[in-house]
């Protein structure tokens, strides 16, 4: 489902149509299909920051794979049935993905970060049956394991087995002949969990056809992958739908080598050192970690950077970053947008002139993206509205695992609601208002905090910030602002003074935050989004006096 270069955008997407194959599986499309043509073919690279980098071809993530397929078979393990991973980026994800794709079972990512109550949570309500972990995170589940009673074994791929099953193990001991297992475009693959920014996380369960659908967006952001010498990394965690679905799987079905990392904190250095080392082309890097490597002094005199692309998505870009890219990568940053259950029907693309500051892209061929009312009806250019998605299309979930209710209330007639504002211009760019419960009502006026946001982290006192309403008997709500000062800063009531008079006379006099409270941190997902509702929680506690 690839998009034609060479005709203007528009035309694209008048000209594209889906052609979806009957039978599909996401596991043989991304390894067994490539084996067969090209064995010895690079699929992926591992960074070691001791400069022993790895390399795995297709030949042999399929027979890993298949091998793995029959071990998660011998512990039980049948199609339909929930496999949990709690892995790093690395080899090891990858194949035990790829296995359970194979086996027509349905792969579970989860984030290492998770603490135990996130983690029980998720492993309780997919009812997983086996947990594919390192370690470390076997230790995490040994205080709950009682209460997981779908729970039937821990593979360990990292680390010591101890008493649990060996990953590698598990290879060693079965076949590496193809399975012969078939699933179709509507068998379930995959579920992800949402990022619980808005209230608790709910499993999202995506067809097999999810891949398929993923690929207009990847192509539209990173500018018609692959081209010769393209190489896709992200510090996003493979967890994420924005780290497995919008660089591994597609990457490796199009014959892109993907770099993966060891996890840890991230390090703008570090991340400038990977794109350096590994030759990485091709780059999705989330917003807060771009507005983190903007720390980093003369990146390009330092580092031999060859990047080609750089998309980013999953929160607000921000004219401050987009302008930075442009003036100290070389590059326009190509923003995108989607979410857990209908990811990248949104992007930007510079190659084709669609690209625009402020805004997160335009509709990507193969998808139909409105601004709608309350009622379901698209609203005209300039008029804010919820930005939603017409079924049917390829990379819409299937719907909440057992939750028939929120599903249902996901749609308005053929519209998956996103829950998220925007306002779409008249050339057909979107700009991201906020989400519903993010917009802040002040004094009549509704007020999104993605502007303030990125006019604050242009301060150059400004590493982090995140704007919320703070309750207010006058105003409704007042606009407040956590900061995470930039180093060298201190924080008190000038640096605040200097923030206030920098929002109020680069936006207006009702957007700037009347209150400002600097902070260590903020709250963030394991994908790096900001919990504003923790911050409106933390609000709404000191306007009711701490009650």
């Amino acid at each position: 489902m690839l998009i034609n270069p060479d005709i203007p955008f528009d035309a694209a997407r008048s000209e594209f149509r889906w052609d979806l194959p009957a039978d599909f599986n996401i596991g043989r499309a991304v390894s067994d299909d490539w084996a067969a043509r090209e064995p010895d073919r690079v699929c992926l690279q591992h960074f070691s920051p001791d400069g022993d980098h790895l390399s795995l071809t297709y030949g042999e993530l399929a027979k890993r794979s298949n091998a793995f397929a029959r071990g998660l078979a011998s512990l039980g393990v049948q199609p339909g049935d929930r496999v949990a991973l709690m892995l790093p980026q690395g080899f090891a994800t990858v194949i035990a993905h790829v296995a359970i794709y194979k086996m027509g079972a349905i792969a579970v990512p989860l984030a290492l970060l998770f603490g135990v109550e996130a983690l029980g949570h998720r492993l309780k309500a997919s009812g997983a049956k086996v947990l594919v972990t390192t370690e470390t995170g076997a230790g995490k589940v040994a205080p709950i394991r009682e209460g997981l009673p779908n729970i039937e074994a821990l593979v360990i791929a990292v680390g010591e087995p101890g008493e649990h099953v060996s990953f590698a193990s598990l290879i060693e001991d079965h076949s590496d002949a193809p399975l012969e297992i078939e699933t179709g475009l509507e068998d379930p693959a995959m579920m992800i969990f949402t990022s619980g920014t808005t209230g608790p996380p709910k499993g999202a369960l995506h067809a097999h056809r999810v891949l398929i659908g993923h690929i207009p967006g990847v192509q539209t952001h990173h500018e018609f992958l692959p081209q010769p010498g393209d190489r896709l990394w992200t510090p996003a965690d493979w967890a994420w739908a924005g780290g497995l679905l919008n660089v591994l799987l597609p990457g490796l079905l199009l014959g892109v080598p993907v770099v993966s990392s060891p996890a840890q904190k991230f390090d703008p250095e570090l991340a400038f050192r990977i794109l350096d080392e590994m030759d990485v082309r091709n780059a999705f890097i989330p917003p807060t970690a771009l507005r983190i490597m903007k720390t980093a002094k003369d990146p390009r005199a330092r580092f031999n950077l060859k990047l080609r692309t750089i998309g980013s998505g999953g929160e607000s870009l921000g004219r401050e970053t987009y302008e930075w890219a442009k003036r100290e990568l070389g590059l326009t940053i190509n923003e995108f947008y989607g979410q857990t259950e209908c990811n990248l029907v949104l992007a930007s693309c510079q190659a084709k002139g669609v690209t625009k500051g402020g805004a997160i892209g335009q509709t990507v061929p193969g998808h139909e993206v409105a601004v709608i009312d309350g009622d379901g009806n698209p609203v005209p250019a300039g008029k804010a509205g919820q930005i939603a998605v017409k079924r049917p299309d390829p990379v819409m979930f299937l719907g909440y695992w057992q939750n028939e209710a929120a599903t249902k209330a996901k749609f308005i007639g053929d519209w998956l609601l996103t829950g998220d504002q925007g306002v779409r211009d008249e050339e057909g760019y979107v700009t991201f208002f906020g989400r519903d419960d993010d917009v802040i009502t002040s004094s009549g006026y509704r007020i999104g905090p993605s502007e303030i946001e990125d006019c604050l982290a242009g301060h150059p006192g400004v590493a982090l910030a995140a704007a919320v309403g703070k309750p207010d008997p006058v105003r409704t709500e007042i606009v407040k602002a956590y900061v995470v000062p930039a180093d060298g800063y201190e924080p008190g009531e000038a640096l605040s003074n200097e923030i206030r008079d920098w929002v109020k006379t680069r936006l207006s006099a009702h957007e700037y935050p009347r209150e400002i409270t600097f902070v260590e941190s903020l709250p963030l997902t394991t994908t790096g989004k900001v919990i504003r509702r923790e911050l409106r929680e933390r609000a709404i506690a000191e306007a009711s006096g701490g009650r």
